[in-house]
């Protein structure tokens, strides 16, 4: 049926919950820094966080004034952070810091039951696994390695080294190049009306959609424009309706 199967990761395959609002993360976030010898109080810390994601989102607007759905790299946030108190900080720094930040607002992380043995099986199907996600490569690849699923997949595309995310066209594109494959053989599977099921139709993609708890809301599934729909979350059920 198909050769290539396109996934989003957060909410599709994998369970996560996590907090980055509260004062007690931006504590935790406060000595995540502090170990990198750039000292901050809590509330300046998320002051400037914010500071430095605004100016680079404007940046990246305004280098891609075409696109509507545009993302970051945070690890250039990071290093302006380590930068204001004099700290020169280098690749092992940065990639340090976003793992432990990441892990500071982490309440979450798990596979949804039924995920290994669907990679499992698409492997032994000699199918091709790809991963297009809105994300942090600096916090998507070592939760993916820790999940135990990273090598599964054939090729990974994230937003924040694309500087663009889902339902942007141009992401779908990119991954179509870069991997060289034909749209009719593709599928994506996503828990996101918008971002994963709109984008792959305005990719010339089919799309399967798997409601989660984490979803965004659904009032009627008929805004879905999805070729199926599994509206219990229920990943052992993918198999049944694309290979």
């Amino acid at each position: 049926m198909y050769r290539n199967y396109i996934f989003d990761l957060y909410g599709t395959l994998v369970d996560i919950r996590t907090d980055e609002y509260s004062l007690n993360f931006w504590r935790k976030a406060v000595s995540v820094f502090a170990q990198g010898k750039a000292s901050y109080s809590p509330s300046e810390l998320m002051a400037r966080y914010k500071k430095y994601v605004r100016i680079a989102t404007l940046r990246e607007k305004l280098r891609h004034p075409t696109y509507q759905h545009i993302d970051i790299d945070l690890l250039e946030v990071f290093k302006r952070l380590y930068a204001e108190k004099g700290v020169k900080a280098d690749i092992d720094l940065l990639r340090d810091t976003a793992k432990r930040f990441r892990k500071a607002s982490t309440e979450k992380l798990k596979l949804y039951d039924g995920v290994l043995d669907l990679l499992q099986t698409l492997k032994a199907e000699n199918k091709r696994i790809y991963l297009l996600s809105n994300a942090q490569e600096s916090f998507t690849v070592p939760e993916m390695e820790e999940l135990g699923i990273y090598d599964y997949f054939d090729g990974v595309m994230i937003s924040s080294e694309e500087k663009v995310c889902k339902p942007q066209r141009q992401f779908f594109e990119k991954l179509f190049e870069k991997y060289h494959l034909n749209k009719s053989e593709s599928i994506m599977i996503g828990n996101d009306k918008n971002s994963d099921m709109m984008g792959a139709k305005n990719a010339g993609i089919d799309g399967l959609y798997i409601h989660q708890e984490i979803s965004p809301p659904v009032e009627d599934e008929s805004e879905i424009c999805a070729k199926w729909k599994i509206m219990d979350g229920n990943v052992f059920k993918i198999k049944e309706y694309v290979l």
